[in-house]
C-alpha cells in the first residue's frame, strides 16, 4: 500500500475513556434489532436515507439508486453479521503502525472522532469538508472536490515515497511440547525421522495459508502473514496436523509494527509473538487481544485466558485461546 485515504473513520465500536463517540452497548442491541426486524424495508431504508445522505432524501433518482444499492449489497442476514461484525471491531492498535501517507477527510460532526486516528497515524493530515454529506462525501460538489484534490496530491506523494523500514504483520511462533525428553526416549534417528514430518508439514501448510517462514530451530518455526485469520487458520492446521505424528505443538500470534531487516523481521511485536506462545497450552493456538480484535466477525471463536505480562515486554497482555485449538 502506497498511500490512504480515509473518509469519517471510525477507530472503535464501543465508548472508551479516550473515545466517547461510539455506540454504547445499550444502542447496539437496539440497532441490531432494528436491523434484523427492517432490514431491506422502504421505510428502514428511507430512515437511513436521510441519515446518511441527507442531502438527497428528496431526490428521487438518488432514492432510486440508494434502495437499489442498499437491498443488493446486503441481504438481511448478511447486513446483520456485518454490523455484529462492525460492533467487536477496534482498531486503535494497530493505527500507529501505518507507514505510509495519509490523508483523513472529516465532516464537521465526525471532525473530533476523525482527528483521534488522525493523531494516532504518524504524518497523517486532518482535512476539513465544508459541510455535513453523510457518509457519501461525493454528492456534495465541495466535498467531492476536495475529496479528490487531497487524492491526487496524496497519489503524488506516495509515487516518490521511500520504501518503509517497518510493516504491520501478524508473527507466527510454533514449538514442539517437552521436545527434549521427547528426543532422548526416541533416539537421534528416529526424532530426524519425526522433524522431517514435522517440517515438511509446517512447510505445506505455510503454502496452503499464504504464510513465509522466516526461521526455524527444529522444535517449531517463526512465520509471518499478511493477515491474522490466515495465520490462526494455519496454525490451527499445523497443531491438528502434527498430532497424526504423535506430537503436540503449542502456538502463539500477535499482530503489530515489525522492523525491516532486509529479509528478517524483528521488534517489540516479534518478542511479543513469542512470549504469547510461550504461555500456550499443549496443543493449543494463544492470540494476543490485538488479534481477536482485528478478526472480529470472521466466525472464529476464543476464550479469554485473562491478563498477563509477558517477559521482557512492557505492560499486561490479554491473551485468548482460539475455541477448539486443544
Amino acid at each position: 500500500m502506497a498511500g490512504l485515504v480515509l473518509f469519517i473513520p471510525t477507530a472503535k465500536s464501543r465508548p472508551a475513556p479516550d473515545y466517547p463517540w461510539a455506540l454504547d452497548d445499550r444502542a447496539w442491541v437496539s440497532q441490531l434489532a432494528e436491523i434484523r426486524e427492517h432490514w431491506g424495508t422502504t421505510a428502514y431504508l428511507d430512515e437511513r436515507l436521510a441519515e446518511w445522505a441527507p442531502t438527497k432524501r428528496d431526490d428521487p433518482q438518488f432514492r432510486a439508486w440508494f434502495h437499489a444499492h442498499m437491498r443488493r449489497g446486503l441481504s438481511p442476514g448478511s447486513a446483520l453479521a456485518f454490523f455484529a461484525m462492525v460492533r467487536e471491531s477496534d482498531v486503535s492498535d494497530v493505527l500507529p503502525s501505518v507507514r505510509v501517507p495519509t490523508i483523513v477527510l472529516a465532516t464537521p460532526s465526525e471532525r473530533d472522532a476523525s482527528a483521534y486516528v488522525a493523531e494516532r497515524i504518524p504524518g497523517a493530515r486532518l482535512v476539513d469538508l465544508p459541510r455535513e454529506c453523510g457518509i457519501y462525501h461525493w454528492v456534495d460538489e465541495d466535498a467531492a472536490a476536495i475529496a479528490m484534490r487531497e487524492t491526487r496530491t496524496l497519489a503524488g506523494a506516495a509515487g516518490s515515497a521511500v520504501a518503509p523500514d517497518r510493516v504491520l504483520a501478524t508473527v507466527l511462533f510454533t514449538d514442539i511440547v517437552d521436545s527434549t525428553d521427547r528426543a532422548a526416549r526416541l533416539g537421534d534417528r528416529a526424532w530426524r525421522d519425526l522433524l522431517t514430518g514435522h517440517d515438511a508439514l509446517i512447510r505445506q501448510r505455510l503454502s496452503e495459508f499464504g504464510g513465509r517462514a522466516l526461521d526455524s530451530a527444529g522444535d517449531g518455526v517463526f512465520a509471518t502473514f499478511d493477515g491474522p485469520a490466515r495465520a490462526i487458520q494455519c496454525a490451527q492446521a499445523i497443531v491438528h496436523g502434527a498430532k497424526g505424528f504423535g506430537l503436540e505443538l503449542r502456538a502463539g500470534l500477535h499482530t503489530g509494527e515489525c522492523e525491516l531487516h532486509g529479509d528478517k523481521l524483528a521488534g517489540i511485536a516479534v518478542h511479543t509473538g513469542a512470549r504469547v506462545a510461550r504461555l500456550a497450552a499443549p496443543a493449543e493456538v494463544l492470540v494476543s487481544q490485538t488479534v481477536k480484535d482485528l478478526v472480529a466477525g470472521s466466525g472464529i471463536e476464543f476464550d479469554d485466558r485473562g491478563v498477563h505480562e509477558l517477559k521482557g515486554v512492557p505492560g499486561e497482555w490479554r491473551l485468548n485461546r482460539v475455541a477448539g485449538s486443544s
